[in-house]
Order: C-alpha cells, then sequence, then structure tokens
C-alpha cells in the first residue's frame, strides 16, 4: 500500500505515518533529491515505511519534523540503503540527527569485503531477488514538477525491499559472525556523516602563500637539473647549441637544455644514459637508484614538488562548498576494514603540516587532536605476544632501538657512542651509527604491518636484495614470536581464502583470486603471494581501524549525549580532530583521551596502547 502525503493530504496522513511507525521495530528509509550536494541541493521526496505500507511525503510542502522522534529513537531500527548521503540531506534541511540505523550497502560490504562486487541498490535486488531497477528515474527529481506516478513507484520500490535485503544479509552475517563488526559499521557511518557535515574552514591566503613557496621551489629544482645536466658529460647531446632570443630578453635566463622534466618519455632518454637498462621513470622503480645518482635524487624530489603544485594549487579551492568549507566524501569500509577520502582526499594532504596547518578553527574555538602512540605496533605486539616488545612497550622504552640492538647484537654494542642516551636508559640516542641501524630495523618494524618483503626493503633502504634478506633474517631470528605470528596469519590466508581481524570484531576480507586447491598450482605463485602478503597486513591494519571507528563512536555519543561544545571534524588512520570551544577545553582534552584508550583497549586487551592529545589553533599531524 502506498500513501502520499503532500499538501492536500498532510494532517490524516502524517498522523497515520506516525502511528504506523510507531509501532515498528524495524522501518526502511530514504530520499530523493534534486542533487548531490546536501550543502546547495534539497530533499524533494522522502520515503518512509516496510514492505507492505510505504508513505511517500512530498518534502518541498511538507516538513518531516513531525518525525523527529521516530528518526532520532533509538529501539527504531532505520534501514537506509548508503546512510550517510540521506543523514546529511535530513540533518543539513531540516536539523534531525539520525540514530540506530542499519545500512544495506554496508552491510553488504561487511559480508563481501574484499570481493570484486557492486554494492549499489540495483545490484542487491538482482543479486537476492532477480529483481531490475531502473535507476534513471532518480535524476527526474526537481523541486517544481508534480511527481509522475513513475516517481512515486520509483520512491515506493526503494524502501519496499530495503527490510527483504535485510533479512537475507542478516543469514550471511550470522554465519560468519560479523554481527559485532556490522554494528561497528553502522554507528560509524553517523560519526562520519557529522565529519562530513561539519567540515573544515581554510585560510585562503594562508594557503596560497604556501603554494606560492612551493611553486619557488620546484622552479629552483628544475633550474637545478638543468644545471646537472650541463655539468655531466655523459648528457652533453641534452644541451641546447642554438638558443634563440630577442633583444629585450636576458640570455642569462634562457634555457639551455631541451629537456622537458614533465615528460617521462624525455626524461627516461636522459636517464637511460646514465643506466642503460631502465625503462620506467615511475618513483617506484627509480627510488632505488635515488641515493647512488644525484640527478635521480633531484628529479624525484622535482616530481614530488610539482604534484603539491598541481594538487594544492588554487584548483584546491574547487572543493568548497556553499559555506565556504571542505566537506570531504567519506568512503568506509576498503579491504583491510580502513577508510578513504575524496573531493577532496584529505587523507593525503602532507603531513609535514604545511598545508594543514591552513585548516583552522572558528574564533572562540580550538582543535583538540588525539592520536594513538604506535597503534600498528602496538597491534603487532598484542597479536604476536612477542616479549621483547611488550616489555618495551611497558617500560616506554624506544621500541625501535631496542629492536636494532637485538637485531644487530655486537655491531650496535661497538658503535655506541661515550654519551649513548639508549645505553644509559633505553631511549632514542643520537649515536651516527645507532641511527642508521635504528633507520633499518624501523623500516621492517613499520613494514610488517603492509606485508613488507626484500624487494621493497632492498628499495627503500637502498641496499642489495642480499642484504635485504639477511636483515630480514636476522630480524625474525631475533623476534621468533612475530615470525611465527605472521606466518600463520599468511597460511590461514592462504589455506581459507580469507583472513580475520582480532576479536571483538573477526572482520572478514575474503581473497577473490583464491580457489580450493591454489597452494598445489604452479601458475598460482603470484596470487599466493599476494593473499600472504594481505594475510599478514590484513588483521594489524583492521584491528586499528576497527579500534579508530570505535572511538569515533564514543565521541559521537558523548558530545550528542552531554551536549558539550565540541564537533569531530576529521579522521586520519589513527589520529581523530575535534574543534572545542575555549570554555571547555580541559574536561574535553580528559574525555577524549579516556574514550580514544577505552576504544584501543576494546581490540588490545593489555591497555598498552595510549591516546596522546594536543591542542592547536590549526589542523596538524
Amino acid at each position: 500500500m502506498v500513501t502520499i502525503i503532500d499538501n492536500l493530504h498532510k494532517i490524516t496522513a502524517l498522523a497515520d505515518l506516525v502511528e504506523y511507525c510507531s509501532t515498528k521495530d524495524v522501518i526502511a528509509l530514504d530520499t530523493e533529491t534534486n542533487g548531490l550536494d546536501y550543502t546547495s541541493n534539497k530533499i524533494v521526496m522522502l520515503q518512509i515505511g516496510d514492505e507492505n505500507h510505504q508513505f511517500i511525503i512530498d518534502t518541498r510542502v511538507i516538513d518531516i519534523r513531525t518525525l523527529k522522534t521516530i528518526l532520532e529513537d533509538n529501539t527504531i531500527t532505520k534501514v537506509l540503503h548508503n546512510a550517510k548521503f540521506d543523514y546529511l540531506f535530513i540533518k543539513s534541511q531540516f536539523g534531525i540527527e539520525l540514530n540506530n540505523v542499519y545500512d544495506t550497502m554496508l552491510a553488504e560490504k561487511v559480508i563481501h569485503c574484499g570481493k570484486k562486487l557492486k554494492f549499489g541498490l540495483k545490484d542487491l535486488l538482482k543479486r537476492y531477488f532477480n529483481e531490475e531497477m531502473n535507476k534513471n528515474i532518480r535524476t527526474t527529481f526537481n523541486l517544481t514538477s508534480k511527481f509522475t506516478q513513475e516517481q512515486i513507484n520509483y520512491g515506493a520500490k526503494d524502501i519496499e525491499r530495503l527490510i527483504n535485503i535485510k533479512d537475507k544479509q542478516q543469514i550471511f552475517i550470522n554465519k560468519y559472525k560479523l554481527e559485532n563488526t556490522l554494528e561497528l559499521e553502522n554507528k560509524a557511518v553517523l560519526a562520519f556523516a557529522d565529519i562530513e557535515f561539519n567540515g573544515l574552514e581554510i585560510d585562503k591566503d594562508k594557503w596560497k602563500l604556501v603554494y606560492d613557496q612551493n611553486k619557488i621551489k620546484t622552479k629552483l629544482l628544475n633550474t637545478e637539473l638543468d644545471k646537472m645536466i650541463l655539468e655531466d658529460i655523459r648528457l652533453q647531446k641534452f644541451v641546447l647549441r642554438y638558443i634563440q632570443g630577442d633583444l629585450f630578453t636576458d640570455s642569462t635566463q634562457l634555457r639551455k637544455v631541451g629537456v622537458n622534466w614533465d615528460s617521462p618519455k624525455q626524461v627516461l632518454r636522459v636517464f637511460q644514459c646514465i643506466i642503460s637498462s631502465l625503462d620506467n621513470v615511475n618513483a617506484k622503480y627509480l627510488n632505488k637508484h635515488r641515493y647512488r645518482i644525484p640527478i635521480i635524487n633531484k628529479y624525484i624530489k622535482y616530481k614530488e614538488a610539482m604534484k603539491l603544485c598541481t594538487s594544492y594549487g588554487d584548483a584546491f579551492f574547487d572543493n568548497l562548498k556553499g559555506d565556504g568549507k571542505i566537506h570531504t566524501n567519506f568512503h568506509q569500509i576498503l579491504d583491510t576494514g580502513r577508510v578513504s577520502s575524496s573531493g577532496p582526499n584529505m587523507q593525503q594532504i602532507p603531513a609535514d603540516n604545511t598545508f594543514r596547518n591552513c585548516f583552522i578553527a572558528p574564533t572562540g574555538w580550538k582543535f583538540v587532536s588525539a592520536d594513538y602512540s604506535s597503534q600498528e605496533l602496538n597491534v603487532i605486539a598484542f597479536g604476536s605476544k612477542d616479549p621483547v616488545w611488550i616489555e618495551a612497550l611497558e617500560q616506554g622504552q624506544d621500541l625501535h632501538s631496542v629492536c636494532a640492538e637485538l637485531v644487530y647484537k655486537n655491531e650496535w654494542l661497538n658503535n655506541a657512542e661515550g654519551d649513548c642516551t639508549y645505553l644509559r636508559g633505553k631511549v632514542k640516542c643520537s649515536c651516527p651509527k645507532h641511527k642508521l641501524m635504528r633507520t633499518n630495523v624501523k623500516t621492517i618494524n613499520f613494514g610488517l604491518a603492509y606485508g613488507m618483503g626484500p624487494h621493497k626493503l632492498a628499495d627503500t633502504l637502498n641496499i642489495t636484495m642480499e642484504e635485504a634478506k639477511d636483515l630480514i633474517k636476522q630480524y625474525f631470528d631475533a623476534f621468533p614470536a612475530i615470525g611465527g605470528f605472521l606466518k600463520k596469519l599468511a597460511n590461514f590466508g592462504k589455506q581459507y581464502g580469507y583472513i580475520k581481524t582480532f576479536p571483538p570484531y573477526n572482520r572478514r576480507r575474503w581473497f577473490d583470486s583464491w580457489y580450493p586447491n591454489i597452494w598445489n598450482a604452479v601458475e598460482s605463485k603470484r596470487e599466493l603471494g599476494t593473499i600472504e602478503r594481505a594475510s599478514k597486513n590484513t588483521p594489524i591494519q583492521g584491528a586499528s581501524a576497527d579500534m579508530t571507528k570505535l572511538a569515533l563512536i564514543l565521541i559521537r555519543d558523548y558530545i550528542n549525549i552531554t551536549k558539550c561544545p565540541v564537533k569531530i571534524v576529521m579522521t586520519v588512520h589513527d589520529q581523530i580532530d575535534t574543534i572545542c570551544d575555549e570554555s571547555y577545553l580541559n574536561e574535553w582534552t580528559n574525555k577524549m583521551q579516556e574514550l580514544m584508550e577505552l576504544a584501543a583497549s576494546t581490540v588490545v586487551t593489555n591497555d598498552l596502547l595510549k591516546a596522546e592529545v594536543s591542542i592547536s589553533d590549526y589542523w596538524q599531524k
């Protein structure tokens, strides 16, 4: 049954709607809008109900705040598909906070994480019921035209099957014991939506100044590359013999080198004069040569500077919404459980703070940010139960130096300077040889979370493959518990075709390329290598993502319950950023640290993972 609620039927129909929904434990919810931007577009139609009764509300003439108690109720489950989209429009237009949502899109991603599937409502209807849905109708909604019967049917169809989809999904959720993961994601989506809604203010003048400074740096690097061409006898064929100028041009300012440093093809020809076997100037391939060939090192620096110029120039302001703020768009479930963002990608803003510091707190407010101290290292220590790592974390010792001592043994001791602070208290020291050895081991420590092998280690440290293999062997000889932990994860993934994160969430990541006899197939060596690496890093990254999402939920709940003057404005991996009224700074700093550490202890139950909180006028790492 479909009921239309417009300006002719609003009183009776709204009363019927409120009464109907009040008796339900689960209702479906959806919106149709005249665009995708909640800061400038509007809801045209709101649909609410279940498979038996769908209410179609014309929000152009009906104020849905009558439904506020139902939509904010924590005892009624609201089933949506892509809940973040609908919530942002509802909150922006009507000031309603959604609570207790079930997102069929997120549920499907939880069930099939890692598989190459599509997760639109159209795809789920086809997958579960073999029903077709024409999504083109959604682009026909506008602010003036009366609803057509086709639009009404489309709106009703959008919610008619949502609860049925939820029931189908629940079979898989129960089968794979994903109840905790799904609950986490359904609660976290509201926190991510709040971050997007709140947005970040930006100091445009400061941003432009940083950009201008980076442009100057790029031009200087270009000039230095030209100079290296002129001074290298092997590269003289790239020096221009004839330079065209005119009476009004200073000849000293004319380029004497015929290489476009932005052309990979031209740069490759230059570098092939030095390394004849080179066939690619991608940074991934050049990195292994950068520290022994100065011109390659300089070129990589130039490309890094150029990337900043192209990514963070005036074009970045195209991302500003109608309120003058940056509102990123989070993509909540990647293969490991981590999130990404776009429009713009705030997780790729350089961590050196030059650009981050351009995002500012409003007058009378401060940034209060918290991040986990060595989050992934704590997860590895907890998972492996390595006694050395756990003791170092318990005692507040410098873990990388402790590991380096055990890997390098006598070489570490023999290279200690007379004033070595590590030997006195196992803290980071400034001994030159210790610094090098510590960097090598630190690279392995952090590389464990990404399944780093000898190839990547050799490239990163600029050492030979044999040296990398020897270093990795020395490392795992020193830490057999970590080696055993990672090997166990790798074997599980290769044997069963999926891997799980730590309890209580036990998030699953499936490997699409896996099949039952893959271990015995010679041609599957590459696939097995990929599965092995992913099986090692997914539990580490996934457990880290799980606790950060839980921290976001706890922080959002606290803000909503206490009505304290705090807003969540950003998160990047292990860091959560809020803005807080200056009058509440002391209370919030302590409470935020408490909530972050409570979330951490749910996953890493030894209570060793701590959060560090900072206060600033601007966003920072």
